[in-house]
C-alpha cells in the first residue's frame, strides 16, 4: 500500500468502520431517509425516531466506503439524545472540515479528526457526509411528521 493510502487508512479509521454503532433498521420510525453518493454509489438508510425535540432511537444500514463507514460509526455512536440544531451543525461542521479545512467538529461528533486525511480525497467527500447528511434530514422529516 503506498504511504498515501497508508495514511488514509489508518488503523483508527478502520477500527471505526468495523464497529458500527445502530447497524441495521427500525421497525417503526418517524422518519427514514436514504442518501447516495452519485460518484461512487454509496448509500445509507437511516430510520429515526423523535421525542421531546431529540433523537431517541436511531439505526442505519451503510453500504459505503471505509470512509463513509468510519463516518456512520461516529454519528452512531453520537447521535442518540442529539436535537435537530445539533445534527445540522455537525452536517455543516464536517462539510466546513472536508471541503474548507474548517477545525474538526465539536463534541459530541469530535471524531471525526481520523478523516483528516481525507481532505485530499474530494470524490470521496459525498461518502463521508452521507450518514450525517441523512441523520439531519431524517430529524427534520420526523419533526415534519409531528407537526402534521
Amino acid at each position: 500500500m503506498s504511504t498515501d493510502l497508508a495514511k488514509l487508512y489508518s488503523g483508527k479509521l478502520l477500527a471505526l468502520a468495523a464497529d458500527i454503532p445502530h447497524l441495521g433498521r427500525l421497525e417503526a420510525p418517524d422518519a427514514t431517509v436514504r442518501e447516495r453518493a452519485p460518484l461512487c454509489g454509496s448509500t445509507v438508510t437511516v430510520d429515526m425516531q423523535v421525542r421531546d425535540g431529540r433523537v431517541t432511537e436511531f439505526a442505519q444500514d451503510v453500504k459505503a466506503c471505509a470512509l463513509g463507514q468510519a463516518a456512520a460509526a461516529i454519528v452512531g455512536a453520537n447521535v442518540i439524545g442529539r436535537t435537530g440544531v445539533e445534527l445540522a451543525a455537525a452536517r455543516d461542521a464536517l462539510a466546513a472540515f472536508l471541503r474548507e479545512d474548517g477545525p474538526v467538529p465539536a463534541v459530541p461528533f469530535d471524531g471525526f479528526e481520523a478523516l483528516l486525511p481525507a481532505r485530499d480525497y474530494k470524490n470521496r467527500h459525498a461518502s463521508i457526509l452521507l450518514s450525517i447528511t441523512a441523520a439531519a434530514k431524517a430529524f427534520e422529516e420526523a419533526q415534519r411528521q409531528d407537526c402534521a
